[in-house]
């Protein structure tokens, strides 16, 4: 199944009419204490630096009555978060900063018992590409050289990735059954440490979202060699994409935001109404421009619509590779 911006955007309009939002409810709701901003992710990921991103917007803006707080769980390839979510003591004062393990971990692991329907949504802030990276120093400058040094590696070439059975691994299992490699994948708790290491050469590739190799790419020390996106990135003007390789295949990570289960209807609108100003504002506008995220915005009612449609589509996805 392909993951693809234009799918978002068609399902977007298909359920328009079916959408509820919580503009309609009083808001006579405002935060009592500190709000727990649970990062579904290690520090310094993609996930992890769009929840600071928006922590300074409204810190800056004097948003909140009281301050988000970030709170990095990425244990168990974001089990960890979607735990501490479902058993939150104060649902009102309790968000999560998801991606799409949202989606494929309590496929991956129906142990924990998380049911994705139970969480309150609040907002799409946009969704984010993957690129494979490599060394500057591995002497790698096309897709095609990649391929053929991974396939004489005889299943020794180490990637590494945020978390196992989640986004980075699915893109890399995908290239797995795609192109007869095999590759020796390494998870972390975040996309951060993926980077690092790669720059570090403690890993011969990564799948890195492009925010979280921006710096070491800036710095010389990576290099991009394909992009799992529907067009070339405006970043990365000649970097190809798979599909220009002849493979029907995209790939993107959800940046969102949801709230724990139980939230009341008056805090859902609270979240609603500060995201969606979040958004609108030049800061969050110029930050997707500058870190290559696609602009995609839905509400409430869009988004459980959204949860359903991308369910199925890693359940196909994840039968697929697990042939």
């Amino acid at each position: 199944m392909t993951i693809t911006k234009r799918l978002f955007i068609s399902m977007v309009g298909a359920t328009a009419l079916a959408t509820t939002t919580f503009a309609g409810i009083a808001q006579a709701w405002d935060p009592k204490k500190p709000i727990d901003f649970v990062i579904m992710a290690g520090a310094g990921g993609g996930a992890d630096q769009i929840a600071r991103f928006i922590q300074s917007v409204a810190e800056k803006k004097d948003m909140t009555t009281r301050p988000l707080v970030p709170n990095n769980k990425g244990g168990g390839s974001g089990a960890e978060a979607l735990i501490a979510l479902k058993g939150a003591s104060d649902p009102d004062h309790t968000i999560l900063v998801t991606l799409n393990s949202f989606f494929a971990t309590p496929l991956r692991q129906p142990n924990l018992g998380i049911d994705i329907k139970t969480f309150t949504p609040v907002a799409m802030m946009g969704v984010d590409p993957f690129v494979l990276w490599v060394h500057k120093d591995s002497g790698i400058t096309t897709f095609e050289k990649w391929l053929e040094t991974v396939k004489a590696a005889n299943g020794e070439y180490v990637m590494g990735g945020t978390g196992k059975g989640q986004e980075d691994s699915t893109v890399v299992a995908w290239m797995e059954g795609n192109y007869g490699v095999k590759i020796k994948y390494i998870p972390y708790d975040g996309g951060g440490a993926v980077a690092k290491d790669l720059a570090g050469q403690q890993i011969m590739a990564s799948v890195n979202n492009p925010a979280e190799a921006k710096g070491f790419y800036e710095s010389g020390d990576v290099v991009p060699l394909i992009a799992f996106s529907d067009e070339r990135l405006a970043a990365y003007p000649d970097v190809r994409t798979v599909k220009e390789l002849g493979k029907d295949f995209s790939y993107y990570n959800q940046r969102a935001v949801v709230g724990a289960p139980g939230m009341s209807d008056e805090a859902a609108a609270y979240y609603q109404n500060l995201f969606k100003t979040i958004y609108d504002t030049e800061e969050w506008q110029a930050y997707m421009k500058s870190e290559s995220l696609s602009p995609l915005w839905l509400d409430a009612g869009a988004q459980r619509a959204y949860w359903q449609t991308q369910v199925q589509n890693h359940k196909e996805l994840f039968a697929a590779m697990d042939k």
